[in-house]
């Protein structure tokens, strides 16, 4: 009886941190990993060598999506919408160097 109650609240623990991750930021991080390799690899490299959701910190991602002007490659995003732009970022965020699950390419 005892190995079920942990259980269900290890359980619990686990989809309410795996629903907060998800909506941290409001978007869809994993619609974002898909637009990022499909947008934003094409300039930034096979390997995204120079830019990759670990290349900054979780506070820098948000600093940049609250302040856009920065972007050097911000014209070439006319073909994607705020939501989609939102899903990038949540990515960005969710798997920055310092976030509980790193990006593992570099």
């Amino acid at each position: 009886m005892q190995r079920r109650i942990i259980t269900g609240i290890v359980a619990a623990l686990f989809l309410t941190t795996a629903f907060s991750m998800a909506f941290a930021d409001g978007g869809n991080a994993r619609k974002g990993k898909y637009l990022f390799r499909k947008h934003c690899r094409s300039c930034h490299g096979a390997s995204a060598g120079d830019l990759s959701p670990s290349s900054k910190l979780q506070k820098e991602w948000r600093a940049l999506k609250a302040d856009t002007s920065s972007i050097p490659c911000k014209a070439d995003w006319e073909g994607l919408s705020d939501s989609d732009l939102n899903d990038i970022f949540t990515y960005m965020i969710d798997f920055a160097k310092d976030s509980p699950s790193p990006a593992k390419c570099s």
